[in-house]
Parts: C-alpha cells; structure tokens; sequence
C-alpha cells in the first residue's frame, strides 16, 4: 500500500534512515514497501538489505521532481526497470537538461501521477494517478471517478511523527534559504505523510476496493534483484578471465626479474603464491586494469606513487604499481587480500595534483562512461553549522547565534529560541545534506552502473554514483582510488626546473640508489627537511633529531610513531627511549624480539599485530588480518571475533604458555591493534621522502622552487622563500621583465612569481609573460604600457612591489612617469608603431623612499617582506643564545629572539590549552618553544611577528627546545608611508 516512501537521502526533505523506514513498516506489519526517494538513487542496496532482513518485499523507485515540483514517481518492475529510472535521471543530470513533465516510455516500469500532465488525453497500461486519502471524499466529484482502473493508494512516508513534521519543514527553509515564515504549503510535505497501519488505509478506500486492488497488484508485479557480488566489478581485462591470467602471470614473472634479477628464489616463490591467491579470489582484472592506469600514466611522463596495504604485494611491486619491496620490509600479503577478509582490497595511486584529472580522464574513456564514475560521499550535517542553519531560519541575528555557538552551555545567556534549536537539531544531525565527490575512488563496473545507482555530473566534468565508499563496500564493489597531492608535484617540477636550468637529467625512480645515498642520509639525520613531503613539521623535524634516523627503515617507523594515537598512546615516547637504552627493556616473549626487533618491542605497524597474532599463537596470517581488522573496527561482538578470541587462547594452552603470559600479550595486541598504523602505508610515504630529500640534497634551489609553486606544504610560502635563501639561492621581487607567473630560477637567482601577489589579475600576469616572450623585454615604463593593456590600480600595484626597478628609477619617480604616459581615456591597442612619439620631460624634485618603505609593500602585496623581519623591530633588544647555541645551555634560564613561524594547540588531560611554537632566529636557523597553560595564559600569543622569549632550555632525547616563562611581541617600526 505504501509505494511513495522517502528516506532521509531525499536531501533536505525526508528524515528518516533505510533502516528506520523498514524497521517502522515491520511493525505495523507492511509486506511490500516501496522507496522512491526524491532524485536519488543513493540508499537503494541499504534499502533492499534491510526488507529482507526483516522479511518484507522491497521495492525500488525514484520521485521525479523540478524545482521542488512532483512530476511524477516511477516505480521499477524488475531490475531492467530500476536501470530505466536510473538512466533517466543520469541522462538529465549529465546534460544538464531539467526533466520532462511527461515521463517517457519506459518498458519496465510503472509511472504514478498526482494528476494528468496537459496534454495527456488517457493514460497506458503501465500509468496510473495517485489519490491520497485525504482526496477520497472528493472523488466523487472528479472525472477520475469512472476511470478507477488507472487509480492507486498514494499514501506518501517522510517523517514518522508531528516532530517529524517539523524538523522537515526546517530542512527545507534550509533548502530554499529562507526564514521559517516565509514556509508555505507547496514548499513542503503535507503532516499526514506518515505511516498509517494498512486496515485503516482499507477504511478510507473502503468504497473504492478496486484502487486497493490496483495499488496490490502494482507492488506484487514489482521485485528487484538486487544483490551484493562481487560480479559487480569489471570481470576481465582481456576479455577472457583466462587470458587475463596468463597476462598477469607474464608481467610478475618478468617484473620480478627486472626487480630482483634471475636467480632469486624467495621472490619468485612469493610471486607465484600471490598469483594463485589472486586467481582464487578472482581478483586478475584488478591488478590489471591498476597496472593498465600506471602505464598510461608513465606512457605520458607522470610521475606515480602506490601506497596503501597495495603496497604489500610482490606483484604490485613487480607491475611497478608500487615502488615499497615487501621482501625488504617483510610485509604480509594477506595484509592486502586475504579469503578472510569481507571488504575489497584497494590501492592508492597518487599523482600530482595537475596530472590526476587527465588520468581519471583516460579511465573514463578507456572503460566507457557507463561503466565508469567516481565514487560520492555524503555531507552532512553537523556540529556548529547546524546551530547556525537553524539560527537564520528561525530569524535570530547573527550576534545571538554566535552566543549560542561559541557558549552552548550558557543557557542564561542564549535566545529564547535556543532550547528549539538543540532540539531539531538532535534530530537533523548526521543527516545528508548534498552529495560531493570522494578524494578519489574509481568504480569501473561490469554491467553498466545504472542498474545500480544513477550518475550525477559535478562541476569537474566527471559523474559520481549516489552512493559513498560504504555503500560501494556493501555492493562489493573495487574502488581504484586515483588521488592528487601536492608532494608529487614539487618532484616533478623539480625535474623539469634541473633539466631546464642546469642541462641535467635526473632519474627519480631509481629508488634503491636514492635510499642507499651517503648524503641523502646526512640531509635526512640533519633533520633540516624543510619542503619534504611527510617529513617537514616541526613535530617530525624533532622526532627526526631524536631517532638520529639516517635510514630507509627508521624513517619508515618514524612515518608511524608520529601519528597521533601512537602519540597519544605514549608509545612514540616509549620507542624513543628504547631507540636510546636498548638494554632498558625486557621483551615479553622471543617472538616478540624475533619479529619486532627492528621497532625495539613495539607495535608500531598493522602488520606487527599479525605477526605476533600468528607467530606467538599460531593463529594463521589471514586469521590474524580478520583478528586486527575486528579490533580496529565495531564488530567485537561478532561470532568471527568470539571464535578467533578462542583459538587464540586455546593455541597459547596448548604451546605450554603461562595464563598471565597469554593475557598480557591479547592485552598488547588489544591496545596496539587501535592505533597501529599500516606498514606498507608509511613505507610508500618513505618513499617519496627519500626522493624528495635527494632533490634537496642535490639541487636545493630548483627544489625549493618546485616548493613554492606547489603551495600545500605544512608551511607558507614565506618559509619556503627563505629557506631558499639558506639553500644560497638570491631572492628577487616580481619583476616584468624576469617573472612568470609561477616562480623561477635563472642559475642561482630565483624571481617570484606574479601568482603571489594580492590583487594582481591572474590575466595580467599571463599578458606581461606572453608579450615579453613573443616581443622581447620591456624596455620602460613606457613601453610596458604602450604594450600591455594594465588599469591604473593594476599598474601600481607592478611599481609599489618593485617590478620595474631594471628602470633605475625608484617608486616615486616610476608613479610621476606613470602620470605623464598613462592615459586611460585612449583605448589600448596593442600593435607596434614605426615612430616612437615624444614625450615632455620633466625636472623632477628630489624623491626619495624611505628606508623600510619597500619592506612594508612587500608586507602588504607578498604576505611577507623579503628583508630580514628583525631589520624592521624598533628596539633594541638582544637575545642571550641563537638556535645554534642551544645544546651548550641545557637546564639554563635564558633570553632568545624569534621571527613567529607555526604554533600546535593542544588540549591537556585537565582540558587547559597549551602550546607548541616554532620559530625562526636572526641567522636563519629554526628552533623550537613549549607554553604550558599558565604561562600561555599570562603571555599569549599576539599573531606574527617578532618576539622575546624567556625560558628553560631543555633536552629531549638530544632535542632542544625552551619552555617558555614570558614573552612579548616586538613592535615594527613606524611605517614612513603614511
């Protein structure tokens, strides 16, 4: 009877979830229930699980609706059905086109309207006009009355109750932005749009059997199909499973060669295990299809990294998917892909950030737009932004909302409104509130994605299905996870600034060179690793220090201790004091020192809770995958867990283990499991640390440009700037006749680009550097103008920053000839004169910038000035000790100055705020601060700028750093512009 049900993924209007639809419908007894939410596909598969879970026929179909109108609702016969419905919505989403108010011809679907569209005389077999019950009484009245064969129940479900109701309507002031008084009928479902028990809806069409009727025989005629395979993905890349095969088996054994040369043993044997574990579980075409997208990527010169729990797989390194050996690093396949596991496998493949929508672009067009599309995920609502929402429907002014936020418990001082606002907003959290694209996951499926889900295009011209990586898992579904980041970027611009200013080729890839580099390691134990990726923040340049790491596999383990539930866990202090006082400890066990010796006990990696799950108790290596995956997970009260739990303790009797031995050993496993981080993961980021820390080493300015033009590391750019100039790079303003519109180096002088300019138009930027190219430098101010077309404002912005200097003359003079040449009343046309016209000259008085005049330009265009910040303090203070002098006043109260770089907050067990700083000295050097709460709260951090800092230093594993017991910001001198 209910064949219009919405979810709450008919965004902004319903409330309810999959799960709570059906568990409502179970008990009043429904037997078929139909989702039609409204535009969206997205929780079909939920849906369907969840009826048969508890024994009720599901349904699928769509609302279809333009501007909040109800066009009509089409409901899937069959699963060729849910595909029509899906590709119509996909087809007006990718075009762009807003939906018809006729519904087309569909074969396998019937269509519901809530009156007849103009220009409808009768209605075909598969057609029908809903009637609610609230209409029945006018029935009678209407011609529909002698046509009741085309007429069903339409008893809509949105929300379950009166508060329901109004929650929903305060979705959709959301939706359409307006104030709750502005509501009116047409913008929102109607209060009766609840469940009713079925006998009651008998009742009211009690005098219309035949609609009842019609509305059963629609639901019986209705079934779907639906299941969760793994046939959904792409079944071959060849096109035959066993071709496939024996294509893989071609690429391992030859890469395997190529990696580890013709006579290793343990890799070929490895190999040739992964490769029956791979067809068993019929997982050919992923590899392949992963290798077939690195390919196009290196056939079109971009550089790649794979990371992920890919990264343990000898094949993927033989397929040069992934450039972390697992051999090297006794990484676990089963970590990967195991017959255990219940959730796919996947890999990450990152590119940089102006190369990855090419790649995504040729996985489209290789596997054809019905069977590819990037994955969705849900925004929803939360936290703050939904006292905020409701605060502007409900009409309260911004000053009231901001108490409400910002003080949540100061009920004394909030709006009358406040208590509605906690209310519904209990009830809207964790809510979908619109669909946005996933950071990178690819489905490439078998049968075209819409018998599963509908597309929606974004912005970025590439569709996504409607449901998130959950939902994918839930259909198990593969995802390609095709990712950017900025990291990869500055390597490979680094490569292209060498090769284009030294004539050098620099070959990135050959990994095992990089790892094994004599100065690479000093550069890596220095901990001055500022511009690499991963290895930059001050967090990770002291706990660098502190390990004395100079290796591939420290740097790996390093990679994992500094997140932050190693952290927090206290274990990255406990690794560190073993690193230091190896005879400190007692391993719990030898196993314990056989497997985890290289990180001193710890369990540092995913893989270390497998290895002492199957080494210690014998549990096998896909049993101890499953084992840590329940632990990391919510599903400890499952049958799997309670069964593995068992044996575990069982396997620990029957090797003769002692009871408190065994306990201690599931308690380590138990703690580390939550916090341990996948090995392979930080291996790939190791990885492309070391690579970039080659380029630092070897060509540190061209790096530290690549640095800059990437934007997205930890720092600003006003730190990569600098730390150019320490590399002994020479730093130069924007100049017309040397920039582009990037930043870059000429030998050892580097020019920054236009790009970092405020207010500066981007076109500008590209018309100065077209023109200097196609006509050569501009010779004056003169010539810049005859030549560029620029706007007086643009124009000043050039000369305040420097940008003409080649001129010899100074600002003040370049503003007067700026008055003399610039007319903005002529129309520029940019076309070359054979005569130079005249221009008066002047006797000009005498004009003169002041000392720090270019300085505080640079502040105001660049973000930073490009002399030293302690060049502009006015006083004269002194500190005791540089950076450089900090190891010699270990446990001494003294006096530093330090130009503000970055600041941690952090939250204490008491719930107080301290603070972590960073900082630079007067020579450049970088040192680091502690601010406990009270110190922090007399003398508070006071933006950017210079400071005095009083403190202890002290020694943390060879680490220095001050706690802070005073300090106070430094006024600039007096800005002479004004």
């Amino acid at each position: 009877m209910f064949i219009n049900c919405h979810t709450c993924y008919s965004l902004k209007y319903g409330l309810l979830s999959p799960k709570e639809l059906v568990l409502a419908a179970q008990k009043l007894g429904v037997r078929s229930l139909a989702l039609t939410d409204i535009n969206n596909t997205s929780c079909a598969y939920q849906f369907v699980d969840a009826c048969r879970a508890q024994g009720i026929k599901p349904v699928l179909g769509v609302e279809f609706r333009e501007e909040n109108e109800l066009l009509y609702v089409g409901i899937a016969k069959n699963d060729e059905g849910w595909k029509e419905l899906c590709e119509w919505l996909t087809r007006h989403s990718l075009a762009g086109e807003p939906l018809p108010k006729i519904a087309p011809d569909w074969q396998h679907c019937y269509v519901i309207y809530r009156k007849l569209p103009k220009g409808v005389q009768h209605l075909n077999a598969n057609e029908f006009v809903g009637v609610r019950p609230e209409e029945v009484n006018h029935l009678y009245a209407s011609y529909m009355k002698n046509h009741q064969d085309r007429l069903v129940v339409f008893s809509p479900v949105t929300f379950m109750d009166n508060d329901g109701f109004r929650a929903h309507k305060l979705l959709r002031c959301i939706d359409l932005n307006i104030v709750v008084s502005k509501l009116t009928l047409k913008d929102h479902a109607k209060a009766s749009e609840v469940f009713y028990e079925e006998a009651h809806l008998e009742t009211i069409f009690e005098q219309y059997p035949r609609i009842i009727e019609n509305t059963r025989a629609l639901l019986d005629d209705c079934h779907t199909e639906m299941t969760s395979t793994n046939l959904h993905n792409r079944q071959t890349f060849t096109g035959n499973k066993q071709d496939d095969m024996k294509l893989l088996t071609k690429l391992s054994l030859s890469g395997c060669e190529r990696r580890y040369g013709p006579t290793n043993r343990k890799a070929l044997l490895r190999t040739q295990k992964e490769l029956k574990v791979i067809e068993q579980l019929g997982f050919c075409a992923y590899f392949l299809i992963t290798w077939d997208i690195v390919r196009y990527a290196h056939s079109v010169g971009y550089h790649h990294v794979g990371r992920g729990s890919g990264a343990n797989s000898i094949v993927a390194y033989n397929l040069l998917i992934t450039d972390v050996d697992p051999l090297e690093l006794d990484l676990y396949f089963e970590r990967f892909i195991n017959p255990y596991r219940s959730s796919p496998p996947d890999f990450d493949i990152d590119f940089s950030w102006d190369e990855r929508d090419d790649v995504t672009d040729y996985i489209f067009k290789r596997y054809g737009k019905e069977h590819t599309a990037l994955l969705a995920t849900y925004n929803t609502f939360k936290g703050r932004s939904i006292i905020r929402e409701l605060g502007k429907v409900l009409g309260l002014p911004p000053a009231d909302i901001d108490v409400i936020v910002n003080e949540p418990l100061a009920s004394d001082k909030h709006h009358p409104f406040a208590k509605h606002i906690f209310r519904f907003g209990k009830m809207i959290e964790g809510l979908p509130n619109y669909l946005s694209i996933h950071a990178g996951g690819i489905l490439i499926s078998e049968r075209p994605l819409n018998y599963h889900t509908a597309l929606l295009l974004m912005p970025k011209g590439f569709p996504i299905v409607h449901f998130d990586m959950y939902g994918a898992e839930d259909l198990q579904f593969h995802k390609y996870d095709v990712l950017s980041q900025r990291g990869l970027g500055h390597i490979k611009d680094t490569v292209k600034l060498v090769k284009e200013n030294q004539g050098k080729a620099v070959d990135i890839h050959n990994v095992s060179a990089i790892k094994e580099d004599v100065e690479v390691k000093k550069q890596l134990k220095s901990g001055q690793c500022i511009g690499c990726f991963y290895i930059e923040s001050p967090a990770m340049r002291g706990l660098l220090t502190k390990l004395s790491c100079d290796t591939y596999v420290h740097l790996v383990a390093a990679s994992s201790i500094i997140r932050p539930g190693v952290a927090k866990s206290g274990m990255m202090r406990e690794y560190i004091q073993r690193f230091h006082k190896p005879d400190s400890f007692v391993y719990l066990h030898p196993v314990f020192e056989e497997h985890l010796g290289e990180t001193f006990g710890v369990m540092v990696y995913q893989e270390d809770v497998m290895k002492i799950v199957h080494h210690f108790a014998g549990l096998d290596l896909d049993e101890s995958d499953i084992l840590r995956r329940i632990m990391t997970g919510k599903k400890k009260n499952s049958d799997t867990f309670y069964n593995l739990h068992r044996k575990f303790f069982v396997n620990c009797a029957e090797r003769g283990y002692p009871e408190e031995l065994s306990q201690e050993v599931w308690r380590q496993v138990e703690s580390f499991s939550g916090y341990s981080f996948c090995k392979a993961h930080s291996a790939s980021f190791a990885v492309e640390s070391f690579q970039s820390l080659y380029l630092k080493t070897y060509f540190p300015l061209e790096f530290m440009t690549g640095v800059i033009n990437n934007f997205g590391g930890f720092y600003q750019t006003e730190y990569y700037v600098h730390e150019a100039r320490m590399c002994g790079a020479k730093i130069e303003a924007p100049c017309v006749n040397h920039s582009r519109n990037l930043t870059h180096i000429y030998g050892k002088t580097i020019y920054l680009g236009f790009i970092h300019m405020a207010n500066l138009e981007r076109k500008l930027a590209l018309t100065i550097v077209a023109e200097r190219e196609s006509k050569g430098d501009f010779r004056d101010l003169k010539d810049f103008i005859n030549r560029v077309e620029v706007s007086r404002e643009q124009l000043e912005i050039l000369i305040r920053i420097g940008a003409f200097r080649f001129t010899g003359l100074n600002k003040y003079q370049l503003m007067w000839e700026k008055n003399a040449v610039y007319n903005p009343m002529i129309k520029h046309i940019p076309v070359a004169s054979l005569f130079e016209a005249d221009t008066e000259h002047f006797d000009l008085p005498m004009l003169e910038e002041g000392k720090h005049e270019q300085a505080f330009d640079e502040i105001e265009i660049l973000g930073f000035p490009l002399c030293s910040p302690f060049a502009l303090v006015n006083v004269d203070a002194k500190p005791d000790i540089l950076a450089a002098d900090m190891r010699k006043h270990y446990d001494k109260t003294v006096v530093m100055m330090g130009y503000y770089v970055t600041r941690k907050d952090v939250t204490t067990v008491n719930r107080k705020l301290m603070n972590f700083g960073t900082w630079l000295d007067e020579k450049g050097m970088f040192f680091d601060t502690t601010h406990f709460p009270p110190s922090l709260a007399q003398f508070p951090f006071r933006g950017k700028g210079v400071y005095l800092l009083k403190g202890k230093i002290v020694d943390d594993f060879g680490f220095p750093s001050m706690e802070v017991v005073w300090m106070d910001k430094l006024p600039f001198v007096k800005d002479e512009r004004y």
